[in-house]
């Protein structure tokens, strides 16, 4: 019995140890588990802290967010500033704390007056749509650079508008997630006296700003229309102005192909270079009037308010440009009457200066002449080769020559030859014809024939082109006058050759002197003057 009571007892004891090491293992396991849960509590709340500092930076930076903030401020201020004028007027007489409050008052102030514009409506700039302008005009191609330039403004003032709704969305956005992890936090904290103060002023800001939103959408659907409106209106006018500058292109082109096509005609027909230089000129001013005329009244919108002013400023303009109308009608004149054509030999005198040359260009308003080396340039200017710009106006007021009117190649020429009284001028004559004649042939029977045509529309009395020499008596001797047709545009050159000739044939006649002026001096006694061949002047 010992013996079995002994067995029980050990067996008892064994059975007690396993039980108290299977509490305490529990014990421990229990306590391992409450600090792995208070490990993760605090580490989750750590993560929720991390996201809520970050979506605060994100707000902060945020333009909405910062209007909202300045609000919020001004309405704080606002209400500090009503509870310290109530205390203010309840204060009693205690000096110090009136100043103080006093001071704080006027700080206040200073605060409300710097965040003035935030008084009543934080948002309303930000909401109000950008002002959609009238579309320009456009009435001709260059307004279609002002056309692109409309619709690329409006586009970027829309784009803009929607970024700003969509910075309220995102702000709306982290808002709610900021709520979301405020009441997170509250369930893992339990701090939740602030926090739950911060969540109510969170859902204060989203209410605040889904009320904006819903503005801000309406506001930007009306604003859209308006802006889509005025864009495909400006769209619209642009293709219609593309539309009209093609239509204008090819009748332009067809007005400058159809001048081209009388160039060639007048190329084929016309066989002087002159008078194909006129028409070429004539076609070229035609083709420029049309092409004026077609873009006035193409891109010009009132042609009968322009001639209204023209009307008025008529008077003023006819005497500020009396010379240029002058000019062109002379252009006219000379276009249409033929009495200067390019090529022609002129003479002109203007204000007791001479200018001889050939007309090289005739202009709306000038006539260009270069000089050539003739006998004004020999006896008056000495110098030769200018370009001489003559007005057309000159063709009224001065006087002008034309050498080779008409096709006319040849002119008048003439050579002075002074004899002794004691010369036989006959012989002289006979020598002086014969030679002009020698020479002066070839320009003689093309001035016959040249006369034969110019007899056909004007009325000469003495067509007669042969040499012609008269004989003058003078008081210093017998002048002989030779004329002669000469080259409209070389009258020197045969004019030389002729005297040259003359002189030497003179010369070996022993009854023929030429007379020139001379002197005699007497010293002494005075004698009688003797017959003598050469002029005498006594002194």
């Amino acid at each position: 019995m010992r013996i079995l009571s002994a067995i029980l007892f050990v067996f008892l004891l064994c059975f007690a140890d396993n039980n108290i090491s299977a509490v305490t293992e529990n014990d421990a396991i229990s306590d391992d588990s409450g600090v792995i849960q208070s490990v993760e509590v605090n580490q989750n709340i750590a993560s929720i802290k991390s996201q809520l500092d970050g979506i605060n930076s994100t707000l902060r930076t945020n333009v909405w967010m910062t209007r909202y903030a300045n609000y919020s401020t001004y309405q704080k201020i606002q209400n500090e500033l009503e509870i310290s004028e109530n205390l203010l007027k309840r204060a009693s007489k205690d000096n110090k704390k009136n100043s103080e409050l006093v001071k704080k008052i006027q700080n206040l102030k200073g605060q409300l007056e710097l965040l003035k514009g935030y008084e009543n409506a934080p948002f309303s700039d930000m909401l109000a749509a950008p002002e959609v302008d009238m579309s320009p005009r456009i009435t001709n191609p260059i307004a279609l650079i002002s056309g692109f330039s409309y619709m690329r403004k409006i586009r970027n003032e829309k784009d803009e508008y929607a970024r700003q709704i969509s910075e309220l969305d995102s702000v709306i956005a982290s808002l709610r997630e900021k709520e979301i992890l405020l009441v997170s936090l509250v369930e893992n904290s339990t701090l939740t006296e602030n926090l739950q103060s911060q969540i109510d002023e969170t859902r204060v800001q989203i209410s605040e700003f889904e009320g904006t939103k819903q503005i801000a959408d309406t506001t930007f659907d009306v604003y859209e229309k308006r802006a889509d409106e005025a864009i495909v209106a400006t769209k619209n006018e642009i293709k219609l102005q593309v539309f009209n500058t093609i239509n204008i292109a090819v009748f332009l082109v067809i007005i400058i192909a159809i001048s081209f096509f009388f160039k060639f005609i007048a190329k084929k027909t016309i066989s002087d270079n002159e008078r194909f230089y006129t028409v070429n000129k004539f076609i070229n001013f035609i083709n420029f009037i049309l092409i004026i005329i077609t873009l006035l009244f193409a891109y010009i919108d009132n042609v009968t308010y322009i001639v209204t002013v023209l009307g008025f400023a008529s008077a003023g303009i006819a005497i500020a440009m009396k010379d240029m109308f002058m000019s062109m009608l002379g252009w006219v004149v000379i276009i249409f009457g033929g009495s200067m054509r390019v090529g022609d030999r002129v003479r002109v005198s203007h204000n007791g200066v001479t200018y001889v040359g050939d007309i090289i260009d005739i202009s709306v308003l000038r006539m260009t002449i270069f000089e050539d080396v003739t006998m004004a340039t020999y006896y008056e200017n000495r110098r030769a080769g200018r370009i001489v710009f003559i007005p057309n106006n000159y063709i009224f007021t001065e006087l002008m020559s034309n050498y080779s009117h008409h096709g006319m190649k040849t002119v008048w020429d003439g050579i002075d030859v002074v004899l002794s009284f004691d010369s036989n001028h006959k012989k002289a004559v006979y020598i002086a014809k014969t030679i002009t004649g020698k020479y002066a042939r070839g320009y003689t029977d093309i001035a016959k024939r040249q006369m034969t045509r110019l007899r056909s529309e004007y009325s000469i009395k003495n067509p007669n082109v042969e040499p012609r020499v008269f004989t003058f008596f003078e008081p210093h001797g017998v002048c002989i006058s030779i004329w002669f047709m000469s080259s409209s545009h070389a009258t020197l050159t045969l004019r030389s050759t002729i005297s040259a000739e003359i002189v030497e044939a003179f010369n070996k006649e022993d009854d023929i002197s030429i007379a020139y002026p001379t002197q005699t001096l007497y010293y002494g006694k005075k004698q009688s003057p003797k017959p003598h061949s050469e002029l005498e002047q006594d002194i």
